[in-house]
């Protein structure tokens, strides 16, 4: 071929080629322009519905990728690439990617649940999976607790979104569940008495809703007394171990016996 045949061949190939590339360029450069558009309003729309900065950040990123992703397969398109070939690539890699990571997605999924769902939030007293403590961060595969012996637990976010949430944080107070017994020969209402006064007295033990002291069951050796008193949730424990103890000491001041096993202290000092 000579020099006027390649020139001739290379004007075919600018006729041909160049409206389809000029094409291509203005797609890309719209479709630039509209993908920070999409991912603006996105953005401000989460912020407005308080998501968690972390799922605001990982999905964001997600979709601008995936947005990307369609954004390159138009502009091959237009320039007369054929792209069923890495559309099925795509899909092969995608396949190959979920079965790998098939837990780390439950994971994640189960992440996601959470934070748009939101049953706890950070500083929440929650009981999961066996487990108490306060949460301490929420990622996107796993939740992170301070147990109640400051332990970290870190639980997987799969099995927490599937599985029974106790949120002992949301409703602001907690009732304090205590049982004590007193013998049978002790007066019940004066016990009760005792009781009353033992909650009444706590300064954590809240007035607005009223404690309740009630004869729960007649054991083998004892009568057992439900004492209910109610408190703000981060007060439980103080409440209960003040409750517990107050309740020792008030009882051993009105000469009301708490039973314990005599025959086995007796044989203990024989």
């Amino acid at each position: 071929m000579n020099t006027q045949d390649w020139i001739n061949k290379g004007y075919n190939i600018i006729l041909d080629f160049g409206p389809k590339l000029i094409g291509a360029i203005i797609i890309w450069l719209i479709g630039g322009i509209i993908i920070k558009f999409l991912l603006k309003g996105l953005e401000s729309a989460m912020k407005k519905s308080n998501y968690e900065a972390s799922l605001q950040k990982f999905l964001i990123s997600l979709i601008r990728w995936a947005l990307k992703v369609i954004l390159i397969v138009i502009v091959l398109t237009t320039v007369g690439v054929a792209t069923a070939s890495f559309a099925a690539i795509l899909a092969s890699v995608g396949l190959a990617i979920g079965l790998a990571l098939q837990g780390s997605l439950g994971n994640f999924a189960g992440g996601v649940l959470i934070m748009i769902f939101k049953p706890f939030k950070i500083g929440d007293l929650i009981e999961v999976q066996g487990q108490i403590g306060v949460v301490k961060e929420i990622e996107i595969f796993t939740t992170k607790l301070t147990g109640l012996s400051n332990r970290e637990i870190i639980l997987p976010n799969g099995n927490l979104s599937n599985g029974t949430i106790i949120n002992f944080t949301t409703e602001g107070t907690r009732r304090v569940d205590l049982i004590f017994g007193i013998g049978y020969d002790e007066d019940i209402k004066k016990a009760k008495s005792v009781f009353m006064s033992v909650l009444k007295s706590h300064p954590k033990v809240l007035d607005s809703i009223e404690p309740t002291v009630d004869v729960i069951e007649l054991a083998d050796s004892s009568v057992n007394f439900a004492v209910r008193p109610w408190c703000n949730a981060e007060d439980y424990w103080r409440v209960y171990f003040d409750i517990t103890e107050n309740t020792k000491i008030a009882l051993d001041e009105a000469g009301i016996e708490i039973p314990y096993p005599h025959a086995v202290e007796i044989q203990k000092k024989s």
